[in-house]
């Protein structure tokens, strides 16, 4: 089962490594006259066989009934027997239900939340990062990605098998270089300003004292 594991998961990254591919060297081949035949026919290749790895095997094709007529049935009595409401000799009435409200629900986010930093940890070397690290970096890309419109609304009309095959990959491409470069900018401004820096640790200070955001 690891075994398999491990090879799915060299399947998913080299069909990640494979996108990225097509889409640096569409964009550097406009700015760069590479002069290779090789290069041209691989990102061709590249480009044509992306659509087609899947991750799941796709469904069966459907079994045609459209011909099947149904010409003959028949209804027979298998068994009859009344029903008493009412044991003989016994009270009248229902039973009042005695669980009612004893039920715990189940924390629906907690479970989520356990099973994305799981995969996290499956996908990640964590020397020096927490679960924290990695479900902030997680959830700092999934907003990222959450401004692009037309993601969103392909995520929300299609399967995820579909969605994937979209703008998808190249959005969170540009949500991991966009957060870095962001990161670094605001990290270079808090470095080099003692007033930006007094500012932002009273910021974090409130948030951290009203347990909000």
């Amino acid at each position: 089962m690891k075994e398999s594991k491990l090879e799915l998961d060299a399947l998913v990254i080299f069909k990640a490594d494979l996108g990225a591919f097509t889409r640096y060297y569409e964009f550097m081949s406009q700015i760069v006259d590479y002069d290779s035949p090789d290069l041209e026919r691989l990102s061709l290749y590249a480009r044509h066989l992306a659509p087609l790895l899947r991750e799941k095997a796709p469904d069966d094709d459907p079994l045609d009934l459209g011909s099947v007529e149904l010409s003959h049935y028949r209804l027979s009595r298998i068994k009859q027997q009344d029903l008493m409401m009412v044991k003989e000799g016994g009270r009248t009435g229902l039973d009042a239900p005695t669980d009612l409200g004893s039920g715990k629900p189940r924390n629906r986010e907690e479970e989520w939340l356990s099973q994305i930093i799981a995969r996290l940890n499956d996908l990640f070397m964590t020397d020096g990062l927490t679960d924290q690290d990695l479900i902030n970096y997680a959830r700092t890309i999934r907003d990222k990605v959450s401004e692009n419109e037309s993601v969103m609304n392909q995520i929300a009309n299609n399967s995820a098998e579909q969605a994937l095959l979209g703008d998808f990959s190249g959005a969170l491409d540009d949500a991991v270089m966009g957060s870095g470069e962001a990161h670094q900018s605001q990290m270079m401004q808090y470095l080099n300003s003692k007033e930006l820096q007094a500012g932002f640790q009273r910021v974090v200070f409130d948030m951290l004292r009203a347990g909000r955001a």
